[in-house]
């Protein structure tokens, strides 16, 4: 049994607002790449938190996945409870939606938010609970995800644990490949 984190970008810090925007379909299909290659060497689940953009939308490739591989099995770990309590009605009906359709959810804190420690917790429970990560995620473009950056290579360095991303140049190569295939 392998378990990977996936993690990454917000959808604000990629400009995607909606799930029609073009990029979204690009990003999807890089992570989907990158998952079956996991599953298909031993990948067993997908952990993710609750995040609008790559971790929610990396559920929702896994959840796809695993009609295929329906030995997949995916979670959605929540940092603390009442999370995302303060979006909007929309959001809120997407994540309940994701929440329903993952195999196991949990809170890592059953505390509403209190404090930032809380995010750190929730990074080292995602550590110690997972084999490896994957983060949409590029050196020369910071955004909240270098904060599990940090924590994953602080981590390393103790710990064996496999850290792989996908970045900017990964999804240029993602967006020439699918559109090779429109053509």
């Amino acid at each position: 049994m392998s378990r990977v984190w996936l993690t990454g970008y917000r959808s604000y810090e990629l400009s995607v607002f909606s799930d029609t925007d073009p990029k979204l379909q690009i990003i999807k299909s890089a992570i989907k790449r990158k998952l079956v290659e996991k599953i298909e060497t031993g990948t067993s689940w997908v952990i993710s938190g609750p995040q609008l953009g790559v971790e929610q939308w990396g559920l929702e490739v896994a959840n796809e996945l695993r009609k295929d591989y329906p030995e997949l099995q995916t979670a959605l770990m929540f940092p603390f409870a009442n999370f995302g309590q303060q979006w909007k009605e929309d959001k809120l009906e997407k994540l309940t939606r994701l929440k329903s359709a993952v195999n196991f959810t949990a809170n890592v804190s059953e505390d509403s938010y209190k404090n930032p420690q809380q995010l750190r917790n929730y990074q080292t429970f995602m550590l110690n609970h997972t084999d490896e990560a994957i983060l949409v995620y590029d050196d020369e473009h910071e955004g909240k995800t270098s904060f599990d950056l940090k924590a994953i290579q602080n981590f390393q360095e103790k710990n064996s644990y496999n850290l792989e991303t996908i970045d900017f140049y990964d999804l240029e190569e993602e967006s020439n490949l699918y559109a090779e295939k429109d053509e």
